[in-house]
């Protein structure tokens, strides 16, 4: 049997209001597979902030020593440890690449190792599915595991998911930010289902909600967010505006985010593209944003087109926190995410000719949909509160260092 390591502190640990008997704070691993602040990076930040405020250690694992996310975790008092870490991707899905991840997790292995034995935490928190050599090391040391499912690709042939989500196994629990996520991961793996639970994303609003513009002059300010790749569907959003401007509808694009290392032909493909329909002039590559607000505030209405999959929409609820229309594809998780607000279209995936008709529809109807807009905003601050989501997340680790301190104590 592994022998456990303690890692409590001598410090105390501070009641969470819930009623449950509390005891010398908790020290809590947490790790990301990145280090930028696109989806789940976010809530990695929210949930790391949730356990800090509670008077935890915090001590955060990612792989690239340096980036956006790094600097927020400093700041809010998070001690940061940088790893070599193997993270599953998808060039990783055949024989050669599970031979070269193989040979990246035998690399990492020592220094993960290292940070345990000298980080002693009670509970490791893994962000995201595919970091799974944390999920071995805790088993495997007798640390128990929290693993927060960001995805939810049910396009993904069964057995990969099946293979993705064997390592969930090890976990003592699991937090799914979505509804359509359980229903993937229990499509693949019914066995989680009974150690899962469904937290929504807490989603901060912008500083100030600032209005949509009263009258629409032209042009009309479309905005897309989020990486640059092909199943995020940027390019149908520049398709888009092909369209619109071929019916006389004068639009301009904003495209805030930036490729994954690596992909930069991506980027390379969608400036092409936009060269070739002459948009140079009204669509604006403005790359990686810390803070998305400036550009909600400038914006009429936000894209959302991706192509597969969404486990969730961060950037559409984003957008009705800021009280501006959303056009998105009828997919998983964003219409979850956007179900209950009136200012949301649902289109279909890669039909950017639904884009161009949704944002005519708004277009047409702006004092109903900008009416919408506003009314939309404070019910989407209620069911996204970040401070909720915070406490919700932190309550599932508690209860799982609670269980452990208990089992220890039993004769």
């Amino acid at each position: 049997m592994a022998k456990r390591m303690n890692g409590t502190a001598g410090r105390n640990w501070p009641d969470g209001g819930d009623g449950i008997s509390t005891g010398p704070a908790p020290t809590v691993l947490a790790t990301n597979p990145n280090a930028d602040l696109y989806g789940a990076s976010r809530m990695f930040l929210e949930s790391v902030e949730g356990m800090l405020a509670l008077g935890w250690r915090v001590v955060v694992s990612i792989p690239q020593p340096d980036g956006p996310l790094l600097d927020e975790i400093a700041e809010r008092g998070g001690e940061l440890r940088p790893a070599p870490s193997p993270v599953l991707r998808k060039r990783y899905l055949n024989g050669p690449g599970l031979v070269r991840l193989l040979g990246v997790a035998l690399r990492a292995l020592p220094a993960e190792i290292r940070i345990l034995r000298e980080v002693r935490p009670d509970v490791i928190y893994v962000n995201t599915i595919i970091q799974p050599l944390w999920l071995v090391l805790g088993r495997c040391l007798g640390i128990p595991v929290v693993c927060h499912v960001h995805e939810g690709e049910a396009s993904t042939p069964r057995l990969v998911r099946k293979a993705l989500s064997i390592p969930l196994l090890l976990a003592r629990r699991l937090i799914l930010n979505s509804r359509f996520s359980l229903s993937v991961l229990t499509d693949a793996m019914p066995r989680a289902a009974a150690r899962a639970v469904v937290i929504v994303n807490g989603v901060s609003g912008p500083p100030r909600v600032g209005p949509p513009r009263t009258t629409l002059e032209a042009p009309v300010r479309l905005l897309y967010i989020g990486r640059l790749s092909a199943r995020k569907g940027a390019g149908d959003a520049i398709e888009a505006i092909r369209l619109l401007r071929t019916r006389g509808v004068d639009a301009q694009l904003d495209i805030v985010g930036a490729v994954f290392p690596g992909m930069e032909a991506v980027e390379e493909d969608l400036r092409r593209q936009v060269a070739d329909a002459r948009l140079d002039a009204r669509v604006r590559f403005c790359g990686f944003a810390p803070t998305v607000w400036p550009y909600l505030a400038a914006c009429d209405i936000l894209l959302v087109p991706s192509r597969t999959d969404e486990s969730f929409g961060n950037t559409a609820v984003e957008a009705i926190l800021a009280a501006r229309p959303v056009v998105a594809t009828r997919i998983t998780g964003l219409a979850e995410a956007t179900t209950g607000f009136d200012a949301s279209i649902l289109v279909g995936p890669s039909a950017p000719d639904e884009i161009a008709d949704a944002v005519q529809r708004v277009v047409t109807h702006w004092s109903e949909f900008r009416e919408r807009a506003m009314a939309d905003a404070p019910r989407a601050s209620l069911r996204h509160a970040p401070a909720a989501y915070r406490s919700a997340v932190a309550h599932v680790v508690r209860s799982i260092v609670i269980g452990v301190n208990s089992s220890a104590r039993r004769p």
